[in-house]
């Protein structure tokens, strides 16, 4: 069966999920810098990926021309969580900057919305091909 979906799906549920996964991980962690915005010496955190494969690229299909377009390399590393300490916006050492973490959650939140829709779509196209297309 394993296979077959992978016939069907080539390895895009398997890259989703990592997707979904990945963006799990960094709205844990921007949660945690917000969390610790007012700790004396609390530097950022962030999750960054040990490995990209920059030659290729996932783009979005846009409907119309004013839609947003945008392209995404795709992960092939395992993320890694990395503490930023060149910087520090306050005397008490805390580097957060509580705009810039906002910013960060509404872009990840865009993102792994994106992703569970389109993976949505695929379990449903492939519920449809079980089915024989009824």
């Amino acid at each position: 069966m394993k296979m077959f979906t992978e016939s069907l799906t080539g390895r895009t549920i398997e890259t989703m999920a990592r997707g979904l996964d990945s963006a799990s991980l960094r709205h844990r962690v921007i949660s945690n810098n917000i969390a610790n915005v007012n700790t004396p010496g609390f530097k950022r955190q962030s999750v960054i990926f040990e490995d990209f494969m920059p030659s290729s690229k996932i783009r979005a299909k846009t409907l119309h021309s004013k839609h947003i377009r945008f392209s995404t390399e795709v992960l092939v590393g395992r993320p890694k969580i990395i503490i930023e300490n060149d910087t520090t916006y306050r005397n008490d050492g805390n580097n957060v900057d509580i705009n810039q973490e906002m910013a960060d959650l509404e872009k990840n939140t865009i993102y792994y919305n994106a992703i569970a829709t389109k993976l949505a779509s695929k379990f449903r196209l492939l519920k449809l091909v079980a089915q024989g297309g009824k």
